[in-house]
C-alpha cells in the first residue's frame, strides 16, 4: 500500500549532509518526495511510497548522518497523492 508521511526533524540537522543522505536513503528504498531545510534549523520532508519503505526512511531520519544529532522526528501525516516521481532536495524555506 502506498502512503505519504510528512515529517519534521529537530536537532543538529543542518550543515551535516542531512538532506543529501536522506535523499540517498530514500532513493535506495524507492521512496519519492522531497526534503528541505527550514530557517529555524529544522528539516522538513515529504515521503511517498510503500508503507514499509517510508517507515524505513523515517527510522533512518531518527538517527541521521554521523555528524548530526536528531532530537525529535514529528510525523505530521499526509494524504497520498502520487505526485512525485523522484526524491528531490528543495530550496530552503522560512519558518512560519
Amino acid at each position: 500500500m502506498s502512503i505519504r508521511k510528512n515529517i519534521l526533524v529537530k536537532g543538529c540537522v543542518q550543515g551535516v549532509s542531512y538532506r543529501k543522505q536522506t535523499q540517498r536513503v530514500a532513493k535506495h528504498l524507492g521512496v519519492n518526495g522531497w526534503v528541505r531545510n527550514i530557517s529555524n534549523g529544522n528539516v522538513e520532508a515529504c515521503l511517498e511510497g510503500d508503507e514499509v519503505a517510508v517507515d524505513a526512511v523515517i527510522a533512518w531520519c531518527a538517527f541521521g548522518p554521523k555528524k548530526g544529532k536528531v532530537d525529535e522526528v514529528q510525523i505530521l501525516g499526509g494524504r497520498y497523492g502520487g505526485g512525485y516521481s523522484d526524491f528531490s532536495i528543495w530550496d530552503d524555506r522560512k519558518a512560519a
